[in-house]
């Protein structure tokens, strides 16, 4: 298995029936195919959309109906559409239970960058902001480094898109959770040791009872 579908299959264990998601652009939107059947949980764009369903193929595309990084979707049956007014509601409301991002930086606090590299164009920061500081919980979903450099990082160096909200990062090597006294490491891919994931990550790390992640 690849490393995005690898990230994408664990975060998907921190899913729960009934639970409201939010899946932002690029891979985290590969959680959605590592959903197990008996799970029913609640996909949410914040363009306006609640209950997307899976990817269409060409012959079902309805060009009315994109997600907020501009893909064709489906709804599911009783899924519904509205507003970016009731949306940004449901999210700054605190209603979002899960929000999946990923990530340009983040660090051993809980900070992220994930919106701009100085000097880059990009087209905004998107609704990022919101559902990261209104999702109660907060998961990064990232490849470990780009370009064999660390993407975990002790400190951001490029501009923020929240402060100390991240609650997890889950990455091809292994699974971390942000805490008052430090990033802990609690899994890691059966095939790295922590020798190697220690050595790729620029945060100190707290390591204790690491399980091996399930691949």
């Amino acid at each position: 298995m690849d490393a995005k579908n690898i990230i994408a299959k664990r975060v998907a264990k921190e899913l729960y029936d009934g639970d409201l998601v939010n899946l932002g652009i690029g891979l985290p939107t590969l959680v959605a195919n590592h959903i197990p059947d008996a799970i029913d949980v609640y996909l949410q764009s914040e363009n306006g959309l609640i209950g997307l369903g899976p990817k269409p193929g060409s012959e079902a595309i309805d060009k009315n109906l994109t997600n907020a990084g501009a893909d064709y979707v489906t709804l599911k049956k009783g899924g519904m559409y509205f507003d970016s007014v009731m949306s940004f509601g449901i999210i700054r409301g605190g209603h979002v239970d899960v929000t999946v991002l990923g990530a340009l930086e983040v660090d051993q606090h809980g900070s992220l960058a994930s919106w701009i590299i100085p000097g880059k164009l990009v087209p905004g920061m998107g609704g990022a902001m919101d559902l990261v500081v209104g999702a109660k919980k907060v998961i990064v979903a990232t490849t470990h480094t780009n370009k064999g450099r660390p993407k975990i990082k002790a400190e951001c160096s490029l501009p923020l898109t929240a402060k100390q909200e991240v609650d997890m990062i889950v990455t091809e090597m292994g699974v971390f959770h942000v805490r008052e006294d430090g990033l802990h490491l609690i899994e890691r891919h059966p095939e790295v040791t922590i020798e190697t994931i220690v050595e790729q990550t620029d945060a100190p790390l707290i390591i204790g009872d690491v399980k091996l992640m399930e691949v």
